[in-house]
């Protein structure tokens, strides 16, 4: 009789087994998605988004990726390199124009056979107009929208432990959001212990130096939020009612911030000897600071308090577009309260994370300032 039982019980593991591969996931922007997990085939609807590929799949964080956005060697060259010099076989990945910009190839999608397609939240009106989500649903490919950008966060978490799912990688994933918010709490507990906090103005500029205009900033997202969780006054909170937007030179000197940060990356595929500053992997620190001070000419910051007082910093873009942005809430609060954090290190944070989750080795050079000793 335990022999019978043991047969029927051989008879259905199959059943059970294929059953359970077929999954709900409900995706940032509230959709429920059927996935048949965990998926082997993916294409990431952005370059960068092997930031998080590389933390869940460290070992081979190109294993399942078969095609993506040709977004990450123009963003981020420095970081690109280094993860070309470790896996070659990247540069064999087929890429992709974007949904937002229209020159998604869907043809070239289908014919890659993608267990899913993963995308940003901030693609979603583009791929609802032109009727992405319909057509892939028709032969059975699935998209699932994720969110580093638009309310980073919010959504990080969320957004990891959905990828998590996908890729059968749940514990990693929950292990990733823990060390993630353990360091956000390393800055926010000990601010809400501080008593008489005295919040300096932060003005933040999005890609300072990357065109001639004035001044791209954020609102109350992303590098924003960061900003507020770092212990600062985000001073375009009030003129950015969304998480992206721009403020005129007028309205900086007239908040004559206390303290200003900008991002930068090595943007030399972009804009060939721009005037942005390429913090990054690597950098070259004196570099960025001779930028960096080059940028405080503009007639928007000649006076301000911040420029005047050598408050002025750098640090790397990505960390708007990625799950690593607490590591940008260190620095930042280490800029804004060096005495309260003295004994905070974001380069060894960022360190320890390469450690722990990623494939390939810490290179610091991702944050610059024009203050001695920062």
């Amino acid at each position: 009789m335990a022999a019978g039982a043991a047969t029927v019980m051989l008879a259905v593991l199959p059943t059970i087994a294929t059953a359970a591969e077929k999954i709900k996931v409900t995706d940032i922007s509230g959709r429920e998605v059927e996935v048949s997990v965990p998926v082997e085939r993916v294409i990431l609807g952005e370059g960068r988004q092997i930031y998080f590929t590389a933390a869940l799949d460290t070992d081979e964080p190109f294993k399942r990726v078969v095609g993506w956005r040709d977004d990450f060697k123009k963003a981020d060259l420095d970081g690109y390199n280094i993860y070309l010099s470790k896996f070659p076989q990247m540069a064999k990945i087929p890429t992709f124009g974007g949904m937002k910009d229209g020159t998604f190839d869907i043809e070239q999608a289908v014919a890659l056979k993608p267990d899913v397609i993963i995308m940003n939240t901030e693609a979603k009106s583009a791929t609802e107009e032109s009727g992405y989500i319909e057509k892939l649903a028709k032969v059975g490919i699935p998209l699932v929208y994720i969110d580093f950008r638009e309310k980073p966060m919010e959504n990080t978490d969320d957004s990891m432990r959905i990828i998590g799912k996908l890729f059968g990688k749940e514990e990693r994933a929950e292990e990733f959001v823990k060390f993630h918010d353990e360091q956000i709490a390393r800055v926010t507990d000990k601010l809400e212990k501080t008593t008489d906090l005295k919040k300096p103005v932060v003005f933040i500029e999005r890609a300072g130096g990357y065109s001639d205009d004035c001044c791209m900033s954020f609102g109350n997202e992303n590098f924003g939020r960061m900003v507020e969780l770092a212990g600062g006054t985000n001073m375009a909170k009030s003129i950015i009612p969304g998480t992206f937007g721009t403020v005129n030179p007028e309205q900086i000197i007239a908040s004559n911030p206390d303290q200003v940060i900008v991002t930068g990356s090595n943007w030399e595929l972009y804009v060939p000897g721009g005037a942005w500053v390429g913090v990054g992997p690597g950098a070259d620190k004196a570099k960025a600071q001779e930028k960096l001070a080059a940028l405080m000419k503009r007639p928007a910051f000649t006076g301000i308090k911040a420029a005047a007082n050598g408050n002025v910093h750098a640090i790397w873009h990505q960390f708007y577009n990625s799950p690593y942005q607490f590591v940008a809430v260190q620095q930042i609060a280490k800029w804004l309260h060096p005495e309260l954090f003295a004994d905070l290190d974001a380069d060894a944070t960022f360190k320890q994370l390469h450690e722990r989750f990623l494939p390939v080795a810490y290179n610091p050079g991702y944050f610059a300032s024009l203050k001695a000793g920062l």
